[in-house]
């Protein structure tokens, strides 16, 4: 390994630390024991000297460790610490806007640079999307500590170099600054493709694919695309990276001759780096421009080329501009999937090039084993990033990279020279871009069509797959240590594939034992309630007001898990999206054959919009307006119409939903009031009821006595996260306890699973 990679990744490992352990306020003396390691080491010069590259390698690891500590102290003490003294309270600010503005609950938000050079993220109303950057902003606003919101710890602030949150007090006084000024071209260049892409490509879903694909914006994709890709495993075709990196090399080789190695290098390092900056420099972006820039000038400076040392030190790069990076997803995916392309990808594609094809099949085939290698390669260590962040494991992801990569290069290839000519000659641009479509369109119906197909991705909601995936990397890391016999890795494969095996088949198993499954799912400050026997499921709501939880992804993830392939039923209680906002994803993904909605108006468009996704999915739209009963399995579900006033708040007119197994009773009642819960039980003859889906996340004005006193539940399940409305309040909880209810919470138990066994 070289000096260069040891001293980058060993100062990398430091930063990691920092960040991600809990290690704040010992960094100093962490520093000082790897200094004393250094020198130490540096003492026993003379006894190393047979050893001299091991005694070398170990100074450098002790000196760069402590760098990096005393490194991250530095750099807590002068950008973050002196930003948090501030924090918590409302004071004037002086900002420069960086960035175009995006919509927001408030109206607008934009990141800006204050006067002393932190960045920050600024909430206005409706005129701060009117912003431009270079533009400055002066006012007042209440400085909020981006890294924690109501005690919860976040880092999607902080990995992106942003430590405090303006929200606006006011109207700010808008300055022209120097929004005219050369260094906001790539950004205006970055909205300009962005508008083109939408003028050359009518249709929204080329448009909004070719948009993400280019520049890394995805606010344009369908949101059904959007989901095939991501089911597929194809989802970084949106994050710029070395993929895109490598279409614009490829690209310039094919219009510039190679033969004149500097000018080459010389207009390809330039156009990178302006990609880069068009593209966002996004830790991924960043990282592929980097490494390619010292692949470029390597054979100039007469160097060898040597991947690991140009990755080590484009990571030192970005943690050297902001050590909190480190806690980037997109970062560590990007150079996860790297590191598994330059360590795994070439041992897996010579061991691929040894299978016994011959003939005419054998050209076809180290095409195949060449795509095969690079995504395998890519995975080796990307797969427990994307279990742990994203819940997914996606099965198809090496097949759809073999199917869609050619055609999504010559795609990408095609827009990069297409929308330049767009700007000159707009009809010719529309004209050749249908080639450009029949691609996109190409990569989008094997997307779907794979997400069709079962067991194309399995899902971390399964808990035993987490212990699967411990045990192949256990196995295969000990075959890696133990020769190099091919045989005992064609074993590993085969045992890998019955495990997993085993893994779905117990993670079903869990749910088929009992007469019926109630499960409160961990949305956060939302609502999404499954229930399920051996005749069918039902699902009553899915939403969530959390932004960074994705309501539909947990309760599409839970139902797949469990071996679940329809859905008998959805209900709505209401139109809120703390109820709603997850079920385009469910139906999306699950087939349901019925939807049922309350025949209430709804101002934000949410019935119209499940009515269209329904029709179009092939599901059955039931209003309900009078009671409603249907069997599931053995199981009674009665759904009951609304009975708040019409013309009052939407949380008074919505569905209740009563579901029996023999004696034992769930009632879900959405998010009504007590006024409401009193009217419907004198109402409707409900039963003494075992579970209690307790209404509006516990809400002070929920779970009235009355009400309490005619079903009596054993159990009360809230279904709430993070919020600001102070739920579940103690009124609620004081109400539930004296009626001799069991109290179960989401934010603090997680998924909240309720089995009645037959004869219960």
């Amino acid at each position: 390994m070289r000096v260069l990679a040891v001293i980058a990744l060993s100062f990398s490992v430091g930063i990691f630390s920092s960040v991600l352990l809990p290690l704040h306020g010992w960094e100093l003396w962490l520093c000082g024991f790897f200094a004393l390691c250094g020198m130490i080491a540096l003492c026993f010069k003379k006894k190393c000297a047979k050893k001299r590259k091991q005694w070398l390698r170990l100074v450098l690891i002790s000196f760069s460790l402590a760098a990096s500590f005393a490194y991250f102290s530095l750099y807590y003490a002068m950008t973050v610490e002196s930003v948090l003294s501030q924090c918590g309270e409302s004071r004037e600010f002086s900002a420069t806007v960086i960035d175009y503005p995006r919509e927001s609950r408030r109206g607008g938000k934009v990141t800006v640079r204050l006067s002393d050079g932190a960045k920050a993220v600024y909430y206005g109303g409706a005129q701060a999307l009117e912003l431009e950057p270079g533009q400055t902003l002066q006012g007042k606003a209440y400085w909020q500590d981006a890294s924690a919101i109501r005690g919860k710890k976040i880092s999607n602030f902080t990995s992106r170099g942003i430590h405090v949150l303006l929200y606006g007090q006011g109207t700010p006084e808008i300055g022209d600054g120097s929004r005219d000024g050369l260094r906001w071209t790539p950004l205006r260049v970055r909205r300009a493709i962005q508008e083109m892409t939408g003028k050359i490509w009518a249709d929204e879903s080329t448009a909004g694919f070719i948009s993400a694909m280019l520049t890394g914006e995805r606010s344009g994709i369908l949101e059904e695309d959007e989901i095939a890709m991501s089911e597929a495993g194809l989802t970084h075709l949106f994050a710029v990276s070395g993929l895109h990196c490598a279409f614009v090399l490829t690209l310039l080789g094919l219009l510039l001759p190679k033969s004149r190695q500097r000018l080459f290098a010389a207009v390809t390092i330039a156009v990178l780096l302006f990609y880069m900056m068009v593209a966002g420099m996004t830790p991924s972006v960043v990282r592929s421009c980097i490494m390619l820039i010292f692949l470029l000038l390597a054979p100039i400076f007469h160097r060898e080329r040597d991947g690991l040392t140009s990755w080590s030190a484009s990571l030192f790069v970005l943690l050297l501009a902001n050590p909190y990076a480190a806690a980037s997803v997109s970062l560590q995916l990007s150079f996860a999937a790297t590191g598994g392309l330059l360590l795994c990808a070439g041992r897996i594609h010579q061991w691929l090039l040894r299978l016994p094809v011959k003939g005419k099949w054998r050209r076809i085939w180290s095409f195949m084993a060449a795509n095969l290698s690079a995504s395998l390669g890519a995975l080796v260590f990307t797969l427990p990033l994307t279990g742990f962040y994203f819940n997914i494991l996606t099965l198809a992801s090496p097949l759809s990279n073999l199917l869609v990569l050619p055609a999504v290069s010559w795609a990408f290839m095609l827009s990069f020279l297409l929308v330049p000519l767009g700007f000159v000659w707009l009809p010719a641009a529309q004209v050749i871009g249908w080639a450009v479509w029949g691609l996109v369109h190409y990569a989008l119906a094997v997307a779907h069509g794979l997400m069709r197909l079962p067991g194309h991705a399995l899902y971390f909601s399964n808990r035993y797959l987490k212990y699967w995936m411990m045990y192949v990397y256990v196995m295969f890391g000990v075959c890696l240590l133990t020769g190099k016999a091919r045989r005992k890795y064609v074993v590993s494969c085969v045992l890998a594939a019955l495990t997993l095996c085993l893994t779905v088949y117990l993670g079903a198993a869990e749910y088929r034992g009992g007469a019926m499954h109630v499960m409160a799912l961990d949305v956060g400050q939302g609502e999404s309630v499954l229930i399920s026997n051996e005749g069918g499921a039902m699902l009553m709501d899915c939403g969530s007001s959390n932004g960074y939880i994705s309501a539909g992804g947990v309760a599409a993830d839970q139902i797949s898990s469990m071996g679940i392939r329809k859905l008998r039923a959805v209900v709505v209680s209401h139109y809120h999206a703390d109820h709603t906002n997850g079920l385009y994803e469910v139906l999306l993904r699950i087939p349901v054959e019925t939807l049922y909605l309350p025949n209430i108006e709804d101002e934000n468009g949410v019935r119209d919009r499940l009515v269209a996704l329904a029709e179009q999915q092939g599901t059955e739209v039931v209003f309900v307006e009078e009671v409603q009963e249907y069997t599931l399995g053995e199981s009674c579900v009665r759904i009951y119409p609304p009975l708040g006033a019409m013309q009052g708040d939407l949380n008074e007119q919505g569905l209740t939903a009563l579901c029996s197994d023999g004696d034992f009773d769930v009632l879900i009642t959405g998010d009504m009031a007590g006024v409401t819960e009193r009217k419907l039980v004198k109402t409707y003859d409900l039963p003494d009821i075992e579970v209690l889906l307790v209404s509006h996340h516990g809400s002070k004005y929920s779970s009235a006595e009355e009400f309490l006193q005619a079903v009596q539940p054993e159990t009360a399940i809230i279904s709430v996260g993070d919020n600001s409305y102070g739920h579940p309040s103690d009124e609620a909880m004081l109400r539930l306890k004296e009626a001799g209810a069991e109290i179960y919470r989401t934010d603090l138990q997680g998924n909240i699973s309720v089995t009645v066994y037959k004869g219960d």
